[in-house]
């Protein structure tokens, strides 16, 4: 309030001093007629006192007329004709390049690439002082300029031309089907519709009353029934019934976060949204050693640190040890240690390993505990036919949230994750906040259900619900499920490749998509043969230390791998170990 009435004060003063320069400016001019003076034309403003300055220059004051012409047409084209054309032309750029996905594989940007997409410095504000009178006074005017250009922006036309040419070849080059490293989808043609549909609408979808709204409700039902939630109703007086929700984010590791603070709003009430977490005492989230670092970031960002993440040991098949996150949940217990979360793993970092969700969800309910399962590509495999696949994820209906990444197996163009969670009440409850400018209403734009702002901390989002609704739209479920399946199949043949080679030997059976092996060689660096496949085009794999050994990784997410590739790609590896032994002997 302080603010505002200095504020208006301000604004006042600034009138009554602006009102009496113009009157002593205009008895100077009846008093020395020969002096050359200054006209100031003033303008009023719904918001402040606009000032335009007439020096007497005809052309300065042309320019201002000009400008302000253009006053709400700025930045839209001014031939639309022109532009549909250049669109055309940048479409089919664009679909040249995935028309020949198989023939681009990564290549490393050239030095030149920096100064190409340099964009100018910002122009900086300068005062200049010009002489109006004989005597000293003076008039002081600010300027802008710039050290690289005058500002004035490119034609359309030059600036595709760079898009196409010197930023469009230098992907990640996880496009081309024998890139197998870290978990990284392919990308879909339909996505390149859905991202000009959502530029064209360029909706904010934080909330209100619009139709992205009900895209983003189905793409968040058909998840979380692939999940197995359901909704229950409440069987007692102290059990309320639930509905199973979620929201749409940037990725896994975004989810995760929101998953955890549902967990601790669930522990310890919401009032620990203000209250903070100081008086809360030590707590613990419990997750298997191979479960992805956006845990441990997650509870840095919550305020407990990454210590507070307690990571047990695995089994030979990779998933948690149950028995021993047992036994340290009671030990955590005895000296006041308060448990927050189990987060279970479906497709682990290193060797694609699922956790025994249904004894999981025991322990979290013996404990009374938050169940998350980080299924980042693990999720999907609900969709495959295959029995022996999709049993991977029995019983991840059972956790309280689930998060994954729809940029991963099914290949949905970056980015896409998602948070489900059974209870969607709790999730709104713990991240709804609503100032006085937000109000929902009855009708109108302000109307609407429900606002995804209040499931998330972005109030600004994108529609990236329409690359996943129109992924699965378009492919189906069936033919996305069918990858996944695919996928394994071409893990195990991969490892069949490896076994059969007199160079490569297997580190690890793969239960589904993730291949590691090392070398029989065993003074061959993994780091140096990546490297190698990288810079010749022959592959991407990532590497990975396995019990001491290190290790090639081939993730197997990409939709348009055959066997061939597989086969392609071994023999680059074995051609490169070879090289690299000759070179060192």
């Amino acid at each position: 309030h302080h603010c505002t009435s200095k504020m208006i004060v301000w604004n006042r003063l600034t009138t009554l001093i602006v009102a009496t320069s113009t009157l002593l400016l205009a008895m100077t001019a009846n008093s020395e007629p020969s002096c050359k003076t200054s006209k100031v034309v003033m303008k009023d403003n719904i918001d402040n006192n606009l000032q335009i300055i007439d020096d007497g220059n005809a052309a300065s004051t042309s320019a201002v007329e000009a400008d302000h012409s253009l006053l709400g047409h700025r930045l839209d084209p001014t031939d639309w004709t022109t532009f549909r054309e250049e669109m055309h032309q940048l479409l089919d750029s664009c679909c040249d390049r995935m028309e020949r996905y198989r023939q681009k594989p990564w290549i490393p940007p050239p030095s030149s690439l920096a100064s190409n997409v340099e964009l100018p410095i910002p122009p900086t504000t300068t005062t200049t002082t010009t002489t109006t009178s004989t005597d000293d006074n003076a008039d002081a005017t600010t300027k802008f300029s710039s050290s690289q250009d005058d500002g004035n922006g490119q034609p359309l036309s030059k600036v595709i031309n760079t898009l196409t040419n010197h930023i469009l070849p230098h992907a990640t080059g996880n496009t081309h089907p024998q890139f197998f490293g870290w978990v990284h989808g392919a990308g879909l043609p339909s996505s390149i519709a859905a991202d000009l549909v959502a530029a064209t609408m360029n909706s904010n979808c934080g909330g209100r009353h619009q139709g992205a709204n009900d895209v983003e409700i189905a793409c968040i039902n058909f998840l979380t029934r692939g999940a197995g939630f359901s909704e229950s109703a409440g069987t007692d007086a102290e059990s309320a019934s639930t509905k199973p929700f979620g929201v749409l984010t940037g990725g896994t590791s975004q989810a995760t976060i929101y998953a955890l603070m549902a967990a601790r709003t669930k522990k310890f009430g919401f009032e620990v949204r203000q209250k903070g977490i100081l008086h809360l005492g030590p707590v613990r989230v419990y997750v298997s050693n191979d479960a992805h670092s956006c845990i441990n970031r997650a509870m840095e960002c919550l305020g407990h640190g990454s210590e507070s993440v307690v990571r047990i040991p695995q089994r030979e098949d990779g998933s948690m040890n149950t028995d021993i996150l047992r036994e340290r949940l009671m030990e955590d217990g005895k000296v006041g240690i308060t448990p927050l979360a189990i987060v279970g793993t479906a497709g682990s970092v290193t060797i694609g390993a699922y956790d025994d969700f249904d004894k999981i969800a025991d322990l979290a309910n013996e404990y009374n505990t938050w169940f998350h399962v980080d299924a980042a590509f693990g999720f999907w495999t609900r969709l495959s036919q295959n029995p022996t696949i999709r049993n991977l994820t029995n019983c991840i209906g059972r956790a309280d949230s689930i998060a994954l990444d729809a940029h991963k197996w099914p290949g949905v163009d970056y980015d896409c994750g998602a948070l489900l969670v059974k209870d969607g009440n709790h999730l709104r409850d713990s991240m709804r906040s609503r100032p006085a400018y937000l109000k929902s209403s009855s009708a109108g734009l302000a109307g609407g259900d429900v606002w995804f702002t209040d499931y998330s901390l972005d109030l600004s989002r994108g529609f990236r619900a329409l690359k996943l609704w129109t992924a699965l739209k378009t492919a189906g479920c069936h033919a996305i499920g069918q990858v996944v399946t695919d996928h394994c199949h071409l893990a195990s043949y991969m490892a069949k490749l490896v076994d059969e080679s007199s160079l490569l030997e297997m580190a690890h059976r793969p239960r589904s998509n993730i291949v590691c092996f090392s070398f029989q060689a065993k003074d061959v660096a993994a780091a140096d043969i990546a490297t190698d496949l990288q810079l010749r085009g022959k592959g991407v794999f990532s590497t990975i230390n396995l019990r001491g050994v290190d290790c090639l990784r081939a993730a197997l997410v990409n939709h348009r791998t055959t066997e061939e590739d597989i086969a392609n790609v071994i023999a680059s590896v074995e051609e490169a170990v070879t090289r690299r032994m000759r070179s060192e002997n």
